[in-house]
């Protein structure tokens, strides 16, 4: 039987990875220096949020062994590229916006991993709790990401930063705690020829 490539899987976990990384690393820099311009964050968020989207589609497609990290991949990876060249391509005096397109994503992305949580509970992976106490964290700095975008552009960076930095830290952990590539992992459907002898099918 021809084992499935792990390639793809590959690649969305590393990418994941990578993706969670740059978060946190932005995260920190808003969060260290709320005078940068509102261009240039739209800029980078716009350009983050459409490669992280492309990231959680090749990661949905991929068909990794517990199916848990990127089972919600697909139509959140479509939304992700879609917002992330709306705001890429109109990155000027649209704070109050990125804050809230960056917000609801937040938001979703941290529902999504509680249920991410529930489900790792029941595989019996052991830090479940982490990643709902993560999630949990993550949804609720969403949320005040949306309800406080009518603050001053300083004080929705610092709040961008803790944003992102959440979300890097909560995509990192889960992906590395839910994701495992196992090689020479079979394929989900078996191939079989058939053929007839004598009037009956083998």
């Amino acid at each position: 039987m021809k084992m499935r490539s792990v390639a793809p899987m590959r690649i969305a976990k590393i990418g994941y990875i990578v993706m969670s990384v740059l978060l946190c690393i932005a995260g920190g820099l808003f969060i260290a220096m709320p005078e940068v311009s509102v261009a240039g964050i739209g800029i980078f968020v716009g350009a983050a949020m459409a490669a992280f989207g492309v990231i959680k589609l090749i990661g949905y497609f991929s068909k990794d062994l517990y199916r848990l990290a990127f089972q919600y991949d697909l139509e959140f990876g479509i939304l992700l590229i879609i917002l992330g060249l709306v705001v890429l391509f109109r990155p000027d005096n649209f704070m109050n916006f990125i804050c809230i397109v960056i917000g609801v994503v937040i938001l979703l992305d941290g529902l999504f991993k509680i249920q991410i949580a529930m489900d790792s509970r029941q595989f019996g992976i052991g830090g479940w709790w982490f990643v709902l106490a993560l999630a949990i964290l993550t949804g609720v700095v969403g949320a005040a990401l949306i309800f406080d975008s009518a603050r001053g552009a300083e004080i929705l960076t610092v709040l961008l930063g803790i944003s992102l930095l959440s979300e890097g830290i909560l995509n990192l952990y889960t992906v590395i705690s839910t994701v495992r590539i196992i090689r020479n992992q079979k394929p989900d459907t078996i191939e079989a020829e058939f053929y007839e002898e004598k009037g009956v099918w083998r």
